[in-house]
């Protein structure tokens, strides 16, 4: 119970003053003039200010609060290496003792770093934020953290905290702890396919008995590239070429120097991804027809294609006599691109050319060994293609897969997806294929011709090819059998998907991966990775994951779309994922390419000696030496401001906080108690002067 006065003046506190102030030189003058009955007057004049005043006893009833002293207990991935689980459980146990018997204190356990995916390292003082956040800061005794120290968000100073209270620090690990670790100076980002990027590395070590060279292998994609032994505390540089668009995992892992806490630290995966450069086209268009600028516009409006376009106007034979200085068409450089440069085209297409003695026979040789090496032809051929003339008839038959039988079939069908159709990235899912038939405006004519390899993914009437896709050697040859696309990207009778259709068609010529045949994805959404098996095969197996620790896992496959099987796998680790069905093997990375969490993993005070030593604190490790017992120290309260630990003690405030429960108010000068007053003081001066 507190007692105190408190008052609450009837009048303006300016009044008050005033009346004071003038009260007080009154009385004053009749003290210093002697007037009888100075001290009287002064008296009433004094009762009457303090009935303006209204003063009153207040009396309150406190109830004390406990304090509050939480706890963070660190179960991070650097806690589960070399027994610090052990070490942790058991000194948390002890210390659960230890805090029993401190009178008037709440302990409050908070678990903090189980969840590795939530953040990149070990955020303690996060968790302690969030376990304390309902408690008054003049409740908390202190904070106590049982930790290896490897702790990334240490405030600098005590003033983030938000308490004044003590921060201890019980250290787990060992004191002769020795590690290496591959640290990345230089990590670029992206890559051009074809060229090679720099990379640069680091070996730190810490620990005795380290410092000579350790030997390195470099990889990429799981193959090793290169073997070298680099100095420890040296930056060393290698170039990696970047083979193929998309993610390619650069891994630098250094040899295990023995006796390690943890290898994981020993890899360092650099995710770079290839990028092309702008990807050359070359468009030979012949005889001109509706449909001759539907390619043009395509590849003009795809921003990673630099188009290269020849439209054959004037054939040998059409000549008008009209002089070649009056002419403003550019010559066609026949041998300038399909003789010294066409090595240089990513993707060639013929559109509705027949052999018009421009380019001669020997150049539709290099057309075709072009494509054995790599490259990339499409025939989007109309009446020419069964013609005589057609280039079925040049040497560049040898790749062609679909053979014309010399008609023209002219009547109203609407394309339609072969089965294979169905599973090929490059005509699966094209909106309005859902239907049968697909909700397409009509097609009026094509070429009949039967297959000599390669697959139809669309059919005409009665199921005869009219797309067909082909490998020959390292390259790939296309064949679309009509000159009719041009209707839907009209808008005729409702059009269809010729944007999604033939900019796939382009692009799967080109050998962009996402839209292969055949292949094997994954991607990771925290720790859920997702497998994709692309295929055109009835079945797949199952694919055969190892973790980073060396750990398989095996995920079945089931069909979520023709030509497309998908598998889940939830992962208990961070890191570099394989995973391989016998044919395709690909990678995944788990969480940031290299955890900080992982990354130093020597126990360590360092990163919390700050904060200890700005609050009164303290660090020490549980386990001074190797084989030692635990070396838990005692808790006792101290008093504000007093010495908060010893050399086997530790201190937390006793904090002085409490509830008003009740609250009890008397006034002074209220009712027949201040009325006597009044009357009493007024009524001796006025008998004191009439005397």
């Amino acid at each position: 119970m507190n007692l105190d006065v408190a008052f609450s003046p009837l009048v303006p506190l300016a009044a008050l003053i005033a009346l004071a102030i003038a009260g007080a030189v009154v009385a004053l003058l009749c003290l210093l003039g002697r007037t009888r009955g100075a001290w009287l007057r002064a008296g009433a004049v004094t009762c009457l200010l303090l009935a303006l005043a209204n003063p009153s006893f207040t009396r309150e009833d406190r109830e004390p609060l406990t304090n509050v002293l939480p706890v963070v207990v660190d179960r991070s991935g650097s806690q589960t290496l070399d027994g610090r689980k052990g070490q942790t459980d058991a000194a948390r146990e002890q210390l659960a003792q230890r805090l029993a018997g401190l009178p008037n204190t709440e302990v409050r356990w908070i678990e903090a770093g189980q969840d590795a995916t939530s953040s990149d390292g070990t955020e303690l003082f996060a968790a302690l934020r969030d376990g304390v956040a309902d408690v008054p800061p003049e409740r908390i005794a202190g904070a106590l953290f049982l930790t290896d120290g490897v702790v990334h968000d240490a405030p600098p100073d005590a003033r983030s905290l938000g308490f004044s209270a003590p921060v201890h620090a019980l250290i787990t690990g060992r004191p002769d702890e020795r590690d290496r670790r591959v640290a990345l100076t230089l990590a670029p980002r992206f890559g051009i396919v074809g060229q090679t990027q720099k990379i640069g590395f680091r070996i730190d070590e810490v620990g005795p008995g380290l410092g000579g060279p350790a030997p390195v292998i470099v990889r990429r994609d799981g193959d090793e590239i290169q073997r070298l032994n680099a100095t420890p505390g040296q930056v060393t540089t290698i170039d990696v070429p970047i083979v193929h668009p998309g993610v390619n995992f650069v891994e630098v892992e250094a040899e295990d120097a023995g006796g390690e806490i943890t290898t994981v630290n020993n890899r360092a995966v650099l995710p770079i991804d290839g990028v092309r450069e702008k990807l050359r086209v070359l468009l030979v268009s012949g005889e001109p027809h509706a449909g001759e600028r539907t390619w043009r516009n395509l590849l003009k409006a795809d921003a990673s294609v630099d188009l290269v376009h020849f439209t054959i106007l004037r054939p040998p034979e059409k000549q008008d006599g009209t002089p070649i200085n009056e002419l403003s068409l550019i010559a066609f450089p026949t041998r300038e691109l399909f003789a010294q440069k066409i090595d240089e085209f990513d993707l060639i297409i013929f559109d509705r050319y027949a052999r018009q003695g421009i380019l001669p026979i020997v150049y539709f040789d290099n057309i075709a060994r072009y494509v054995r090496n790599g490259g990339a032809v499409l025939v989007a051929g109309g009446p020419d293609y069964a013609d005589p003339g057609s280039l079925f008839e040049t040497p560049l038959a040898q790749v062609l897969p679909a053979e014309p039988m010399g008609g023209v079939i002219e009547r109203e069908f609407r394309p339609t997806l072969s089965e294979v159709g169905r599973k090929h990235p490059v005509t699966r899912g094209l909106t309005g294929s859902e239907t049968e038939p697909p909700s397409w405006a009509p097609w009026f004519r094509m070429v009949d011709s039967r297959l000599r390899g390669g697959e139809a993914v669309l059919d005409g009437p009665e199921d005869r090819p009219l797309l067909v896709l082909a490998r020959e050697d390292k390259g790939r040859v296309a064949v679309l059998l009509s000159d009719h696309a041009w209707l839907w990207a009209r808008g005729f009778d409702g059009g269809g998907p010729h944007v999604d259709l033939l900019r796939r068609l382009s692009h799967w010529l080109m050998k962009e991966p996402d839209l292969e045949e055949e292949a094997l994805r994954a991607r990771a959404t925290g720790k859920t990775v997702t497998f994709e098996r692309q295929t055109l095969k009835d079945e797949v197996s199952p694919v055969d994951v190892t973790l980073p620790s060396g750990e398989r896992r095996r995920v079945a496959l089931a069909e979520a779309e023709p030509g497309l099987w998908r598998g889940v796998l939830e992962t208990p680790e961070l890191g570099l994922h394989r995973a391989t069905d016998g044919t395709f093997t690909t990678l995944v990375n788990v969480g940031p390419p290299n955890p900080r969490e992982f990354t130093e993993v020597v126990s360590t005070g360092k990163r919390l000696q700050a904060v200890a030593s700005a609050t009164s604190g303290s660090v020490r490790r549980v386990q001074p030496d190797a084989g030692a017992e635990l070396d838990i120290p005692r808790v006792v309260p101290v008093s504000s401001g007093a010495r908060a630990s010893g050399a086997d003690w530790i201190g937390v405030h006793q904090a002085d906080a409490s509830v008003v429960r009740g609250l009890g108010i008397l006034p002074i000068f209220a009712g027949l108690l201040g009325l006597l007053l009044l009357i009493g003081s007024f009524a001796a001066a006025w008998a004191r002067e009439g005397r």
